[in-house]
C-alpha cells in the first residue's frame, strides 16, 4: 500500500526529471565555454592589457557564456610553443607573430623581413585586404588556427647597453644583439649588421644588466614596459620592422562555437586589437622624450643605408625564393 508521503515523493521526483529533460529547472546553468589565453607579454604592455578588453567585451556581448582565462608572462606556455599547444587542444587563444607563422607557412616570411611594411596604416591595409585574406587562408589550412585580428606591436628599434656611433649596418659589427630564437629573427638581426643572439624575452633584462648581450631590438613601448631603459644607454631609431601580432583562435575551438558566438568572439578580438593599436601608436609618439629624460641617448642612423643593405640581404637569400611571385610588389603598391 502506497502511503501519502511516498506518493508525494514520487510526484516531486517526476516533476524534477521532467524539468531536467527540458532544461527548465532553475539552478542548472549551462557550462561556460573555456577560452584559455597564453601570451609572453608583460602586464604593462598594451598587447597584454588588450586581453582584458577582449574578456570584458565578450562578457558584455555574451554574458555568462565564456570562461576567459588570461595567462601573461608565458606562465602557461613558453613563447613560440603556443601554436603546438593549440593544435593539441591545450590552448584556445594566443597572439602569434609573423615569425611563428612563417615556421609552418613559409610564404609569410615576407613579413619577417626588414623594411617591408612602412607604418601602422600600411600594416592594417595589407592585413585587412586581399593580401591578408589569401595568406590567412593558408594559416588556417596549415596551422589549424583562425586569425581574428591584427595588432600593431610597434616599430622595432635597436636598444644598446653602451653608447656607440651607429650610422650604417657596419657600425653594429660585433654587437651581440638579442633576438627571439627563431631563424627568421636571427636572420634579421644579422642583416642589420649585428651578431644575432637568441635569448628568451624573460631573460633579456638580466642579459643586458650582466653584459651577456650588448643590446636588444623591440618597439619603444615594449622597451618601456619591460624596463629595458634601466639597463641600457642608447636607442638607435633604425625603424627596421613595423611589427605585428595576430590574435588567433584554435580552429577546433572556433568551429565548436555557434555562428552568433563566432561573431562575438571575432568582434571582441577586433576591439582588443583596436585598443592595443591606438595606445601603442599614442605611446610611441611620446616615448623618445621619456627615454631622453631617463638619461638615454636617442640617435638616428642613415635609415636609407640600413634599408638598402637589409633589403639586398633578403633578396639574395632563400627567404625571397618562397615569397609568392609578385607579393612584395603588391605589398609595396598597397596604399
Amino acid at each position: 500500500m502506497t502511503t501519502t508521503s511516498t506518493l508525494r515523493r514520487r510526484i516531486l521526483m517526476g516533476a524534477a526529471a521532467a524539468g531536467l529533460s527540458t532544461g527548465a529547472l532553475p539552478g542548472f546553468a549551462q557550462t561556460k565555454t573555456l577560452l584559455r589565453i597564453s601570451t609572453p607579454a608583460v602586464p604593462d604592455a598594451w598587447h597584454a592589457k588588450m586581453w582584458t578588453v577582449f574578456k570584458d567585451a565578450l562578457e558584455k556581448s555574451a554574458p555568462g557564456e565564456f570562461d576567459v582565462q588570461i595567462n601573461l608572462n608565458a606562465s602557461l606556455f613558453k613563447q613560440g610553443t603556443e601554436p603546438a599547444a593549440m593544435a593539441r587542444g591545450n590552448l584556445e587563444l594566443t597572439s602569434i607573430s609573423p615569425a611563428d607563422i612563417a615556421k609552418l607557412v613559409p610564404e609569410f616570411s615576407v613579413f619577417t623581413a626588414g623594411y617591408v611594411i612602412r607604418d601602422p596604416a600600411h600594416q592594417q591595409q595589407i592585413f585587412s585586404g586581399p593580401i591578408g585574406a589569401e595568406l590567412f587562408k593558408l594559416v588556417t589550412e596549415k596551422m589549424d588556427v583562425t586569425v581574428l585580428s591584427t595588432c600593431y606591436l610597434g616599430t622595432r628599434q635597436v636598444n644598446l647597453r653602451e653608447v656607440r656611433q651607429v650610422k650604417t649596418p657596419a657600425d653594429l659589427k660585433g654587437v651581440k644583439l638579442r633576438m627571439p630564437g627563431s631563424k627568421d629573427w636571427l636572420f634579421l638581426g644579422n642583416a642589420l649588421g649585428a651578431t644575432a643572439t637568441p635569448l628568451a624575452f624573460g631573460e633579456v633584462y638580466l642579459g643586458l644588466k650582466t653584459g651577456t648581450i650588448d643590446g636588444q631590438d623591440n618597439p619603444l613601448p615594449s622597451v618601456r614596459a619591460a624596463k629595458f631603459y634601466e639597463v641600457t644607454k642608447q636607442i638607435v631609431l633604425t625603424s627596421h620592422l613595423v611589427d605585428s601580432l595576430f590574435i588567433a583562435i584554435a580552429n577546433k575551438s572556433f568551429s565548436a562555437l555557434s555562428p552568433s558566438q563566432k561573431q562575438k568572439v571575432s568582434t571582441a578580438a577586433q576591439a582588443a586589437a583596436a585598443y592595443n593599436n591606438d595606445n601603442n601608436i599614442k605611446e610611441e609618439s611620446q616615448l623618445v622624450e621619456f627615454f631622453k629624460k631617463e638619461g638615454l641617448q636617442v640617435t638616428v642612423p642613415d635609415v636609407d643605408a640600413f634599408r638598402k643593405s637589409v633589403q639586398t640581404t633578403y633578396l639574395n637569400s632563400d627567404y625571397a625564393k618562397v615569397w609568392p611571385k609578385g607579393l612584395l610588389e603588391r605589398i609595396n603598391a598597397t596604399k
